[in-house]
C-alpha cells in the first residue's frame, strides 16, 4: 500500500461513472476537402448522458459543426468536454493532491480534519484524521503505516493501515473532488482522448441524434476503362479508409465529388503565430500527364476507332497445328473471356446532384472496421470513347497512345487514376480530372512507337501594318508571322487520327489553321493519318505589337521612313509630309540661328585681340597709325555685331511663328 493505487483499491465507490450512453455511427458522408460527415442515432433511457469520444486533433471541427436532436421533444441543457489544458495545471486546481508514488499514510495525512468511517476488524468507526504515518520496523520487520483518529466519543485511536479493508470520507464533496481528481488523471493516460459530455432533459426514453463534421481521410476514386470498338466500359472503385476509433457496422454510406471550403478554426487548443516553413526545391519524378478539358470549340466529331491491337500469344502449345483462321478464333473468345471477367461487379449505388457537389449514395449498409479500409465498386456505365494520338510534349519523337472520353454516365466522375483496357489487355494507366455529366477529355495512357513528330519554326520579319496619329501622339500597328510546321510519319500500316497540342500564346494569332478544340494552354488540332504515310502540318500564327511616340520628337528623316511606309493612307502621308516641311523650316531657321550666334561669338574674340593690341601700343611713340587702324576694325566689327544680332532676333521671330504654325497643324491632325 505504498502508492496510490492503495486509495483506489480502498475507495472503489469514488470511481463510479454517472450512466452514460455511446451511440453508434449510423450515416457517414464522405468528401474531397479532408472533412468527413458523421451522424450517430440512438436510444437514451432517463437520467442518461451521452458521451463522445474523440481524438484532440479532430476537437476544432466537431466544436464548430456539432448537431444534437432530440426525437422525443427533450433539450439539450449542457455540453462538457474534457479540457486541453496541461495535466498539472488542472490537477492544480483541485484541493486533494496525490503525489507521484504517495502511499496512503502521507494521502491521509494531508487530509487532516476530514471526517472518516472505517471498517476496522469488526467495528465500524467514526471520527476525524489527526495524523497518519508511517513507522519503521525493527531489524527484521517492516515498516507499516499507522492512521490516528479523534473518534466521535472522544477516544484517540491509532489504527493499523493495513487492518483496515475499506474507509471513506463522509463529506461528500471530498468524494466528488476526488473522483474527479482521479478521473483527470485516467483521462490524462489517453492523451489523444478527448470526451464530450451532452446533457438532455426527458422523463422518457428517446432516440437522440448526434451530427459533425471532423477531419478524416478523402475518398479516393480508381477507373478501369475497357476499349473497344463497340461498347467502351466505365468502371469505378472507391477507396475509403476508417481512421477512427468506431467500426462502421452497417452504416449508410454517401461519397460526395466536389471541393466545398472548408477550414480549421482553432477553437479547442491555445493559440500560437503560425510562421513559414523554408523549405528547399526537390527534384520530382516524371508523372502521368493530366489533359486540360476544352473552353472553346465545339466536340470533336466522332470518327471509327482503329482495331484493337492483337494480343499475345501466350497458351498455344508448340506442337499444335490450326490454321490462322482458327488461331484468330481462339484469340477472340479468350479475349472475350477476359473482358468477362473484369466487368463482373455489383453496384449498388444512386447519384444525385447536391447544389454545386455530386453525391453517391450506396443503397445497401456498408461495414468497415476502425482501422481498414474498403474498395467498393460505385460505378459500372458504357461510355462515349475513341481511340486516338495525341502529341504534346515536343521534348519526345513520339505521341502517345490516348483516348477520347466523354461522360455520357449522366454523373460526375471523380478525379483518379485509370487503367486502360485495350483490346482485351492491359495497355496503360492514365489521370483524370473529375469530369462533370456531359464534359470530355483526353487520356494518354501508353507512348506510340509507329508515329514520329518533328518540328519547325519559320519566321517572317516585322511588318508595319497600320500608322495612326492622334493629338500629337504617333501609333504604329506591326505584325511578325511565325510558322511551326510539324512532320508527321506513320510506320503502322493502320489509319490513325492525331491530336496536337499547339501551345497558346499570349498575343498570338492563328492564319492558316482552325482549331477543333482550345484549352487554356493549347490549341487542339486533328490530323487524320493514312497507313505508312508521311504528312506535313504547318501553323502559322501572327504576333501584332504597338509602339507609340510623341511626333514632336521626331525628326524630319524619321517622319520620311513613315511617309514612304506602303500601311499608311494618303490622307497621313499628306499631313506628315506637310509636318515633315514644317519641322525642316524650323530646322533650317535653328541652323541660321546657330550660325549667326558664332560668328557673332567669333567677332568678339576677334575684338578682345584687338583691344589687347591697342592697350599694348598706346605707351608707345611712333604706334599712333597702327591704333587708329586697330580701332577703326573695332569699330567694324561692333557694326557686325548689331546686324548679326538684329538678323537673329528676326529668324528667332520667324521660328516662332513657324513653331507655333507646327503645334497648331500637329493638334488637328488625326488619321
Amino acid at each position: 500500500m505504498k502508492a496510490i493505487l492503495s486509495v483506489i483499491r480502498l475507495v472503489p465507490v469514488l470511481l463510479v461513472a454517472a450512466p452514460a450512453a455511446e451511440l453508434p455511427v449510423r450515416d457517414v458522408v464522405l468528401y474531397k476537402n479532408g472533412v468527413a460527415f458523421f451522424q450517430r442515432t440512438g436510444e437514451i433511457k432517463p437520467g442518461e448522458t451521452i458521451k463522445l469520444d474523440f481524438k484532440s486533433s479532430e476537437m476544432n471541427d466537431l466544436l464548430k459543426s456539432l448537431t444534437v436532436s432530440d426525437n422525443a421533444g427533450g433539450k439539450v441543457t449542457a455540453l462538457r468536454y474534457d479540457s486541453a489544458e496541461p495535466l498539472d495545471r488542472q490537477l492544480a486546481e483541485f484541493p486533494v493532491q496525490i503525489g507521484p508514488n504517495q502511499n496512503l499514510s502521507s494521502f491521509l495525512d494531508r487530509m487532516k480534519g476530514a471526517s472518516l468511517t472505517v471498517r476496522y476488524g469488526t467495528e465500524s468507526l467514526t471520527g476525524t484524521i489527526l495524523s497518519a504515518r508511517t513507522v519503521p520496523g525493527g531489524r527484521d520487520q517492516p515498516d507499516h503505516e499507522q492512521l490516528t483518529l479523534i473518534l466521535d466519543s472522544g477516544d484517540l485511536r491509532n489504527l493499523e493501515l493495513t487492518g483496515i479493508p475499506s474507509l471513506r470520507f463522509n463529506d461528500p464533496a471530498i468524494e466528488r473532488q476526488l473522483r474527479a481528481y482521479l478521473r483527470v488523471i485516467s483521462n490524462s493516460r489517453a492523451a489523444d482522448r478527448r470526451s464530450i459530455y451532452i446533457d438532455a432533459t426527458s422523463a422518457a426514453a428517446r432516440t437522440v441524434s448526434a451530427s459533425y463534421m471532423i477531419p478524416s481521410p478523402i475518398w479516393k476514386s480508381s477507373y478501369r476503362l475497357l476499349l473497344d470498338d463497340k461498347s467502351p466500359m466505365l468502371e469505378g472503385w472507391a477507396i475509403v479508409d476508417n481512421t477512427t476509433a468506431d467500426d462502421w457496422a452497417n452504416v449508410h454510406l454517401s461519397l460526395v465529388s466536389g471541393r466545398p471550403v472548408s477550414f480549421i478554426s482553432r477553437l479547442y487548443e491555445p493559440r500560437y503565430r503560425q510562421r513559414p516553413y523554408g523549405d528547399l526545391a526537390e527534384e520530382t519524378s516524371v508523372g502521368p500527364r493530366v489533359y486540360e478539358g476544352g473552353v472553346i470549340g465545339g466536340i470533336i466529331a466522332n470518327s471509327p476507332a482503329p482495331p484493337p491491337a492483337p494480343a499475345m500469344l501466350g497458351a498455344v502449345r508448340r506442337d499444335e497445328v490450326m490454321s490462322r483462321d482458327a488461331l484468330s478464333k481462339k484469340m477472340e473468345a479468350q479475349e472475350f473471356k477476359r473482358v468477362q471477367q473484369f466487368s463482373s461487379v455489383a453496384v449498388n449505388t444512386a447519384g444525385r446532384e447536391v447544389g454545386e457537389l455530386f453525391e453517391y449514395g450506396f443503397s445497401t449498409p456498408v461495414t468497415v472496421k476502425r482501422g481498414e479500409s474498403a474498395m467498393l465498386p460505385f460505378l459500372q456505365e458504357k461510355i462515349t470513347s475513341r481511340k486516338l494520338l495525341i502529341y504534346s510534349d515536343e521534348s519526345s519523337v513520339n505521341p502517345m497512345n490516348a483516348a477520347e472520353i466523354t461522360n455520357s454516365t449522366g454523373k460526375t466522375l471523380d478525379g483518379g487514376p485509370i487503367t486502360v483496357y485495350d483490346g482485351g489487355s492491359y495497355g496503360g494507366e492514365a489521370l483524370v480530372e473529375t469530369l462533370k455529366a456531359g464534359d470530355k477529355r483526353l487520356i494518354s495512357y501508353a507512348v506510340d512507337l509507329g508515329t514520329r513528330v518533328t518540328t519547325r519554326i519559320d519566321s517572317e520579319r516585322e511588318l508595319v501594318r497600320e500608322i495612326h496619329l492622334n493629338r500629337g501622339i504617333l501609333t504604329t500597328r506591326a505584325a511578325q508571322q511565325e510558322t511551326k510546321v510539324y512532320s508527321v510519319k506513320n510506320v503502322d500500316q493502320k489509319a490513325k487520327t492525331l491530336v496536337i497540342e499547339h501551345p497558346l500564346r499570349d498575343g498570338y494569332k492563328l492564319l492558316n489553321a482552325k482549331p477543333v478544340e482550345t484549352t487554356a494552354h493549347a490549341h487542339r488540332f486533328e490530323l487524320k493519318l493514312a497507313p505508312g504515310a508521311e504528312s506535313k502540318f504547318p501553323v502559322s500564327e501572327e504576333f501584332i505589337f504597338e509602339n507609340t511616340l510623341g511626333i514632336q520628337s521626331q525628326s524630319p528623316e524619321s517622319l520620311l521612313v513613315l511617309i514612304q511606309n506602303k500601311a499608311i493612307s494618303d490622307a497621313g502621308r499628306r499631313a506628315l509630309q506637310s509636318i515633315a516641311d514644317k519641322k525642316r523650316e524650323i530646322a533650317a531657321a535653328d541652323s541660321d540661328m546657330n550660325r549667326m550666334s558664332a560668328e557673332s561669338q567669333e567677332i568678339e574674340r576677334d575684338q578682345n585681340r584687338i583691344r589687347q593690341n591697342i592697350s599694348s601700343l598706346s605707351h608707345i611713340s611712333g604706334q599712333e597709325a597702327q591704333v587708329q587702324q586697330y580701332s577703326r576694325q573695332l569699330a567694324a566689327g561692333e557694326a557686325k555685331i548689331v546686324t548679326l544680332r538684329d538678323q537673329a532676333n528676326d529668324i528667332r521671330k520667324k521660328r516662332q511663328t513657324l513653331q507655333t504654325s507646327l503645334d497648331d497643324m500637329i493638334e488637328k491632325t488625326v488619321f
